[in-house]
C-alpha cells in the first residue's frame, strides 16, 4: 500500500515568538523514513488572521452585534474602533522585525490607541530610558494586543488567551462531559476562523493522516475543534493525538466518546508508536503490534503495547525539521520588561533537546516515573552539534533553547566545547539543576559557547523542604552556582514553589527571604513563583503519606487523570500566600522593595523572618577547594596561542635566558613574562590545550610533563602571577 500523506498540526495556542518543536521533530523523524509530511502551527496562523484589518472588523462587527454587556474598557475600545483598525496590521509586522522604523512613532507619539493595558506603564522610563526604543515600543505594542485580547475575552470568546485556549476546559478534567457540552455548542467566531484556516490546510495537503500535538490543557479544546470539523466533512482521514497533555493526564483514559472526534492516542515520544501506527495503516503491521496506543474497539477504548521494538535511541530520532513553518511570521512581543524573563515571549529559537529524560529524576513533586522523564538517553557532541547547524541552515537563525527537563552538565560542557572548536556561533539558554557541577570555570565555558541565560529550580528554598523533596541541592549551594553564572556574565531564573507538604508559614516567609537576598546579591535576575500541585506520576502522588498529606479527590474518571487534590495538615494555609509572594517577586525583578520588610508584601500578619541576613552573601563568599588540588581535571584554554620571544641578558656574570609569550586577543592584548624553560613549555601546552585538540589533557599530565629544571616546582607553579594571569584570561580547569 502506498505510504499516506501527514498533516501535523499544532493547535491554539502556545506561543507567538516561536514553534512549539514536537511536530518539527516529528516531521524531521518521518520524512527520513520515506513519509511526506506537512506541518501547520494554527495558533500563529489564527492570532494573525485575527488580529488583521480584516480579521479585526469582523471582531468588532460581531462585538457589535452581539448581546454583551461591556465593562467600560471594552466600550473604550469600541470607540476607538477606527484607531485599532488602521494600526494594527502595521503593529503586527513591526511586533514580526518587518518594519522597525515604526519603533519611534508607537514609543513617542500618540500612534496607539490605549485601554486599561496601559495603566501599568508608569515605570517605562526606568526599564528602557533614551535607549532601547524597540524594545519600548515592543512593549506598548505587546500592551495593545493584550487590550484587543481583553475585548474578545470578555465577548465572542470567553476561552481566548494568547497563549491558551479554553485552558479551563481541559485541566483536572476527569470527566469529559464538559468538554463535550462545548464542543457541542455552536463555533464561535474564534473557532469560526481557526476551522477557515483548517480547511485550506486540507484542501492544500489532501492528507491521509492528520496528527495533533497536545503539549498543554490550552491545546486540547482547539485540537478537538478541529477533529471535530474532519470527521464530519473528511471521515475518511485518520486521526491521533499526542503530546505532554496526553502523556501525563490520559494514561488510564477510558472515556469512548473522544474516540467521536479521534482514531487514536499516543503515549510518550511520538517517533516509535506513530512509526507503528503508520505500517498498522499501510496494512504491514497487525493492530495487537501498535505501540502505546489507544484505540476504540468494539465501543471500548483499548490500550494496545504489543509492539517488541525498543524506543527510537536520541541518536536517531533525526533533526527537527522546521521548513514548512512560517518562521518570519511569528512575534517578538515583551509582556515582562525583566531582561531574563522575556525570553519565552521575544526572539525566535530553534527549540532543542540536549539528552532524553532527566539525569536527576528524583525530585519527589516531579513525573519521575513517566517516560519522558524517567528514560535518559543522551546523544554524542558532535552529533547534537551536526543538528544545530543544519537547523541553523534551515532556518537562517542562531537562536537556540534546549528545552530539557535538566540539561546535563557533562553533554553541555562537551557540547559548548564542540561549538568553539568548529567556529559555530550561536545563542542559547536552556533549563539546569544548580549542582555543584556547575563551577565557575564551565561556567565561563558555557558563556564562551554562546550561553545566555539559565533557568533552574531552587523550589522552596528551604533546606528541610529541599531534602524532603529531594532536591539534590542546597541554599548554600544554590548561592554559588548562580553566583558562578552570573560571573561568568550567564542571566539566572529562578523557579520557585510555595505550599509544598509540609511547608510552614515560617518556612514560607523564610523562602521569600532568601529569594530576596539572592536579588540583593544579584545572583539571579528573574524568577517565578507556582503553587505546589500533587500529581498521579510523582512520589508524592503515590505515597502522599510518607510526606504528611491526604489525598482527597478527584475521584478517578474515564479521562484526564493527573492533579489530585490533596490536604495538608501540617502546613499552612498555602492559599493565602500566593499574591504577596508574587507581588514581591515582581518588584524584586524591578530592583524595588529589596528593602522593605517581609510583611510589607501582604495584607495579613507573617512572622518575621528567621533567616540570617547574610545567608547568601556568607555562601558566596565561603572558600571553596582549591582547583589546583584537582588532578584529573581538564585543562582547556579559550584564549588565542601566542607569541614566543626568547631573549638573552646578563646579570651579575651570568646570561640569563627569560620568555616573552604576547596574547593577542578580542578585547586587550596581554604578556607573560618567564623563564625560558617555564616558557617554552607554556607555549607547547597550550597548543595542546585548545578546543582544536579533541583529546583532554588533565592537570595531572600537564604535572607530568612539566620541566624537572624549572626555578619554580610545579605546585609553585600553580601559585604564580603567570598561572593566575592565564586563569583569568581564560584557562579553565573543567
Amino acid at each position: 500500500m502506498e505510504k499516506p500523506t501527514i498533516l501535523l498540526i499544532t493547535p491554539p495556542l502556545t506561543q507567538l515568538n516561536t514553534p512549539y518543536p514536537a511536530t518539527a521533530y516529528l516531521k524531521g523523524f518521518l520524512t527520513g523514513r520515506g513519509y511526506s509530511v506537512t506541518q501547520a502551527d494554527i495558533g500563529i496562523e489564527l492570532v494573525l488572521r485575527m488580529f488583521s484589518r480584516k480579521g479585526l472588523k469582523r471582531i468588532f462587527e460581531a462585538v457589535e452585534q452581539g448581546d454583551y454587556e461591556l465593562s467600560d474598557n471594552s466600550l473604550r475600545i469600541l470607540r476607538l474602533k477606527r484607531d485599532y483598525l488602521e494600526t494594527i496590521e502595521p503593529v503586527i509586522r513591526f511586533l514580526q522585525n518587518k518594519d522597525h522604523t515604526l519603533a519611534q512613532q508607537i514609543s513617542y507619539s500618540r500612534f496607539l490607541p490605549e485601554a486599561s493595558r496601559f495603566d501599568q506603564v508608569e515605570d517605562i522610563d526606568w526599564a528602557f530610558g533614551s535607549l532601547g526604543i524597540t524594545d519600548r515600543a515592543r512593549y506598548l505594542a505587546t500592551l495593545y494586543l493584550e487590550d484587543l485580547g481583553d475585548l474578545i475575552k470578555e465577548t465572542i470568546s470567553p476561552y481566548f488567551a494568547f497563549s491558551r485556549y479554553a485552558e479551563k476546559l481541559a485541566m483536572s478534567a476527569t470527566s469529559f462531559d464538559t468538554l463535550e457540552e462545548a464542543l457541542q455548542e455552536s463555533p464561535s467566531l474564534v473557532d469560526l476562523m481557526l476551522l477557515e484556516l483548517l480547511e485550506e490546510r486540507l484542501q492544500q495537503v489532501q492528507p491521509d493522516v492528520v496528527g495533533f500535538s497536545i503539549p498543554f490543557p490550552g491545546n486540547l479544546f482547539g485540537g478537538l475543534r478541529m477533529a471535530q470539523y474532519i470527521k464530519e466533512k473528511y471521515p475518511h482521514i485518520k486521526i491521533a493525538i499526542g503530546g505532554g497533555y496526553p502523556n501525563t493526564e490520559l494514561r488510564s483514559l477510558r472515556e469512548p466518546r473522544l474516540f467521536k472526534y479521534i482514531d487514536f492516542v499516543t503515549l510518550d515520544d511520538g517517533e516509535g508508536p506513530w512509526l507503528k501506527l503508520l505500517e498498522y495503516l499501510q496494512g504491514e503491521r497487525q493492530i495487537d503490534f501498535l505501540q502505546r496506543t489507544f484505540l476504540l474497539q468494539n465501543g471500548k477504548v483499548e490500550y494496545i503495547n504489543g509492539c517488541l521494538d525498543k524506543d527510537i535511541p536520541h541518536t536517531e530520532v533525526g533533526t527537527p525539521d522546521y521548513s514548512d513553518l512560517h518562521l518570519q511570521d511569528y512575534l517578538s512581543v515583551i509582556d515582562v520588561i525583566n531582561p531574563m524573563h522575556r525570553l519565552w515571549s521575544d526572539g525566535r529559537w530553534n527549540k532543542l533537546t540536549i539528552a532524553h529524560g532527566c539525569y536527576w529524576k528524583r525530585c519527589s513533586f516531579c513525573d519521575i516515573t513517566l517516560d519522558y522523564i524517567n528514560r535518559y538517553d543522551v546523544a554524542p557532541a558532535t552529533l547534537l552539534v551536526d543538528r544545530i547547524e543544519q537547523i541553523i541552515e534551515q532556518t537562517g537563525q542562531t537562536g537556540f533553547h534546549f528545552v530539557d527537563e535538566a540539561a546535563p552538565p557533562a553533554p553541555l560542557r562537551d557540547m559548548a566545547i564542540e561549538l568553539i572548536r568548529r567556529g559555530v556561533k550561536i545563542s542559547w539558554w536552556g533549563n539546569i539543576r544548580f549542582e555543584k557541577t556547575f563551577t565557575p570555570d564551565l561556567c565561563r565555558l558555557l558563556a564562551a559557547s554562546g550561553c545566555i541565560a539559565v533557568s533552574g529550580g531552587l523550589e522552596v528554598a528551604s533546606d528541610r523542604l529541599l531534602e524532603l523533596m529531594a532536591k539534590g541541592v542546597s541554599i548554600a549551594q544554590v548561592a554559588r552556582v548562580t553566583d558562578a553564572f552570573t560571573q561568568a556574565g550567564i542571566m539566572v531564573h529562578a523557579y520557585l514553589m510555595y505550599g509544598f507538604p509540609t511547608q510552614t508559614a515560617q518556612e514560607t516567609i523564610d523562602s521569600l527571604d532568601v529569594v530576596r537576598q539572592l536579588f540583593v546579591n544579584n545572583v539571579i535576575q528573574s524568577g517565578y513563583w507556582h503553587r505546589f500541585s500533587m500529581t498521579a506520576h510523582s512520589p508524592v502522588g503515590k505515597n502522599p503519606e510518607k510526606y504528611g498529606v491526604v489525598k482527597v479527590g478527584p475521584e478517578e474518571g474515564d479521562f484526564a487523570n493527573n492533579d489530585l487534590w490533596h490536604e495538608d495538615p501540617k502546613g499552612t494555609d498555602h492559599s493565602i500566600f500566593g499574591e504577596g509572594l508574587a507581588k514581591a517577586l515582581y518588584n524584586y525583578m524591578h530592583g524595588i522593595g529589596l528593602d522593605e520588610p517581609l510583611s510589607f508584601w501582604f495584607d495579613f500578619k507573617v512572622p518575621c523572618t528567621t533567616q540570617s541576613p547574610n545567608l547568601i552573601a556568607e555562601a558566596i563568599a565561603t572558600p571553596q577547594r582549591p582547583d589546583n588540588t584537582r588532578l584529573n581535571a581538564r585543562v582547556l584554554w579559550l584564549g588565542n596561542l601566542p607569541d614566543i620571544d626568547l631573549t638573552m641578558y646578563a646579570k651579575k656574570g651570568q646570561t640569563i635566558e627569560r620568555c616573552l609569550l604576547t596574547f593577542y586577543e578580542k578585547g586587550e592584548d596581554f604578556q607573560v613574562k618567564t623563564t625560558a624553560c617555564i616558557g617554552q613549555w607554556l607555549f607547547e601546552v597550550l597548543q595542546k590545550i585548545t578546543p582544536d585538540n579533541q583529546e583532554a589533557v588533565t592537570l595531572k599530565q600537564l604535572e607530568e610533563s612539566y620541566p624537572t629544571d624549572a626555578h619554580l616546582n610545579f605546585a609553585e607553579f600553580l601559585s604564580s602571577p603567570s598561572w593566575f594571569e592565564l586563569r583569568e584570561r581564560g584557562l579553565l580547569l573543567l
